[in-house]
């Protein structure tokens, strides 16, 4: 079927900004002429224009705008325009694009003001073409998630052709699959309080001729439950770098019921979406909105006179609940790099427990997460190792020990030793066990009150430690005190003075913890180490040697 064509949603229009007056929907259809600043912010803040990407590009045509204001033929009020910028860029705080956007064509002012609008439109057209292959890429994606059949798709918010410039994203993915035969049904959430579900997106899957029911709020997770929902399909307004998206309020307890059933949770989003030097979730700003948007309904009043409200714009949903986020560049997954890793500590300790290493609860492994979100996953405390699976592991600050995630699990004792390594060294997995032979020396060669340290020297195995110099070095033996975070500190201050000791330290009468660049390599330091303390238990072989001397091929 041929792709239809979609008029843009907004435009320039000989020194002003053309939009879809959002407000009026579904009941008219109005062109709203943007010709000042003024009106320009209110339309944004009162959401006539509304969308994350739709307004960015709004304020980079606004900063064209203010540019070709403050401008003659011989000079160009550049403060003027960079205060013009300053309140677009703050009209709407949550949603990134616009201070991305706003930006982006004030790197051109220098230039004047025709470079500025040459910047700004040609951002209209990558709009398309960024959110034509984010389409394209996440319809694919949820076409190799389900069944091979028409699909019933949950959307919420408004993430069509009206948010962006012309193509939309998860609306633009929704109806890039009725397109190609695979849709049965949208349920709409209504998006409350102001309803741009029930107005504007049932209004442009209407002008598709796409099947669809208006959903309440409330009912979403009913309609999970009762099998009526194949896929999850939402926008973003600002993505952490580790994943985490603020969306339309409401956006979270669908991620929530989603993950309850079992349902994969897709959002798409362009890239100008990210805020990579934003860490998590908890530092994006979330608007509040006006307090009548929710006592009021069309202008009537439905709740007590000095009701006091809680209108939050957007909600964050944490990284691991969503299945991916898609782009027009790539196709992240948060749920699927956690899960491997929580799987492959998993299957590392049992294997461990099966050696004798980390018998009945004892023992404990961490990795670090992919990404700049300073995240490890750890193995609970008090789990039995020989059972343990991906849902035993707690997710902590690498670099602290502290607890990232409400859970009913609790983190292993040894937190802080394994947070203390992280901090000091760049290993991405650390391995703490109860090999037999290391906590032989362990024990043999501990001190209850001071650093003390083994010497190992012309071991072949000391090879697979991948030290600077394989011939010998000097393994510390901790006092293994009953405050594990003194041992913590310990540890750290050690590794602080020597940035050349061994990945591994034993603990006296304790055990023993290797760590490396991922697990593989934290278990193979770890299987050599405890060869070489099992050599050392053993102690040097007796050697009988015959005086006489002989020729080579004759026996002595």
């Amino acid at each position: 079927m041929p792709r239809r064509e979609l008029e843009p949603s907004l435009r320039w229009d000989d020194g002003a900004v053309l939009t879809v007056d959002q407000r009026a929907l579904p009941h008219e259809y109005r062109l709203l002429r943007l010709a000042t600043q003024d009106q320009l912010i209110s339309a944004i803040t009162t959401l006539a224009v509304r969308g994350a990407p739709a307004i960015g590009l709004a304020g980079a045509l606004g900063v064209a705008m203010s540019a070709r204001q403050h401008s003659t033929d011989t000079s160009l009020d550049v403060q003027a325009v960079r205060a013009d910028a300053a309140r677009l860029a703050g009209a709407r705080p949550t949603a990134v694009n616009l201070a991305w956007a706003v930006h982006r064509a004030l790197a051109r002012l220098a230039d004047g003001p025709e470079a500025v609008l040459a910047e700004a439109m040609a951002m209209l057209d990558e709009d398309i073409t960024v959110n034509r292959a984010a389409v394209d890429r996440a319809a694919g994606l949820v076409e190799s998630l389900t069944e091979a059949r028409p699909l019933r798709v949950l959307t919420h918010c408004n993430t069509g052709r009206l948010a962006t410039a012309a193509v939309g994203t998860a609306l633009g993915t929704i109806l890039e699959l009725a397109e190609r035969g695979r849709i049965e049904e949208v349920l709409v959430d209504e998006t409350r309080p102001l309803l741009q579900g029930a107005r504007l997106t049932t209004w442009e899957l209407g002008e598709a001729e796409v099947p669809y029911r208006l959903c309440v709020d409330s009912a979403a997770a009913a309609a999970m439950a009762r099998g009526l929902v194949d896929c999850v399909l939402v926008g973003a307004d600002r993505i952490a770098a580790n994943g985490d998206v603020a969306n339309k309020i409401g956006t979270y307890g669908l991620a929530v019921a989603a993950a309850r059933h079992g349902i994969p949770f897709i959002v798409v989003a362009p890239e100008s979406t990210w805020d990579r030097d934003l860490a998590d979730g908890s530092g994006i700003v979330v608007e509040e909105r006006a307090p009548a948007e929710v006592t009021h309904v069309a202008g009537t009043a439905i709740a007590p006179v000095g009701a006091g409200v809680y209108n939050p714009a957007f909600d964050v949903t944490p990284a691991g609940l969503i299945t991916a986020i898609v782009s027009e560049k790539e196709t992240v997954r948060p749920q699927e790099t956690r899960r491997h890793c929580a799987g492959e500590l998993a299957v590392v300790a049992r294997k461990m427990y099966e050696q004798g290493w980390m018998p009945g609860t004892s023992g404990n492994l961490s990795v670090r997460l992919p990404g700049p979100d300073g995240l490890a996953l750890i193995t609970a405390s008090g789990r039995d190792k020989g059972e343990l699976n991906s849902r035993d592991m707690v997710l902590v600050d690498a670099e602290t020990g502290e607890v990232a995630e409400a859970t009913e699990l609790k983190a292993s004792a040894e937190t802080s030793i394994h947070a203390a390594i992280y901090r000091a060294t760049d290993a991405r997995a650390v391995i703490h066990v109860h090999s037999p032979y290391a906590t032989a020396i362990a024990c043999r060669s501990g001190d209850e009150e001071r650093l003390v340290s083994v010497r190992l020297e012309k071991f072949e195995l000391l090879k697979g430690l991948g030290l600077p110099d394989p011939a010998g070095t000097v393994l510390p033996v901790f006092p293994n005190w009953p405050e594990v975070p003194r041992i913590a500190a310990d540890v750290a201050g050690h590794l602080r003075r020597t940035p050349q000791a061994p990945p591994g330290l034993l603990i006296t009468d304790h055990g023993v913890t290797v760590w490396g660049k991922d697990l593989s390599q934290a278990r193979n330091r770890l299987e050599c180490l405890e060869s070489i303390c099992h050599l050392l238990v053993l102690g040097p072989p007796e050697v009988r040697v015959d005086s006489r001397r002989s020729r080579v091929g004759e026996t002595p």
